[in-house]
């Protein structure tokens, strides 16, 4: 029984040191010599100011950025990097058919009306339903469009040069097939602020 009871033992450490503190290690450091902006969270820094990430949606409200799809979890994106809003990653669940959904869904189409009355074009969807984990960092590129006039009169910017920052950040199905067209949310808007 001691026998056992110390191979069994052995057996455990070995096993700990193997897959709780070798492997964890060697797998750190592979991903750090070979992606090392990913393995650090994909961060992103504007004159020395850590800003955000590009795989974690920011909160932009002011009229003069492109907004972020809505999160189920408070009304806007999730944003990990102001300490005192933090609202984690939720669903909310509603179903097509509940009536707190669709009242949800009009009062963003009224304020995006309200916010940009002249814009006839018609809304995108991912600008007024919410996204499942509220972590979503890009919207689609009819997304983007529909906000180029808003932003641009607000900056007092032409369209058409905005409309070239949103196609200079679109970016493609991954692989040319996998998801859709794209538009990363943060760094759209700190090329506008890059803009003199």
């Amino acid at each position: 029984m001691i026998r056992q009871l110390k191979s069994a033992l052995i057996l455990f450490a070995l096993m700990t040191l193997l897959t709780g503190v070798l492997y964890p290690l060697a797998v750190t450091g592979i991903a750090q010599a070979i992606f090392p902006v990913g393995a650090n969270g994909s961060l992103i820094k504007n004159n020395g100011f850590l800003v955000g990430s590009l795989l974690i949606g920011q909160n932009f409200a002011s009229d003069k950025y492109f907004w972020s799809r809505p999160s189920a979890t408070a009304g806007s994106p999730y944003n990990a990097f102001d300490p005192t809003a933090l609202t984690g990653s939720s669903g909310s669940n509603l179903g097509p058919l509940s009536r707190s959904l669709v009242d949800t869904i009009q009062q963003r189409v009224n304020y995006l009306h309200r916010t940009d009355p002249g814009n006839l074009l018609p809304i995108p969807i991912d600008l007024v339903t919410a996204s499942a984990s509220g972590l979503d960092p890009d919207i689609s590129i009819a997304a983007a469009e529909y906000q180029v006039s808003r932003v641009a009169r607000v900056r007092g910017l032409s369209e058409e040069v905005v409309m070239t920052l949103v196609a200079e950040y679109s970016e493609n199905r991954l692989f040319g097939f996998l998801g859709e067209e794209r538009v990363n949310i943060l760094q759209l808007n700190l090329a506008l602020d890059a803009i003199k």
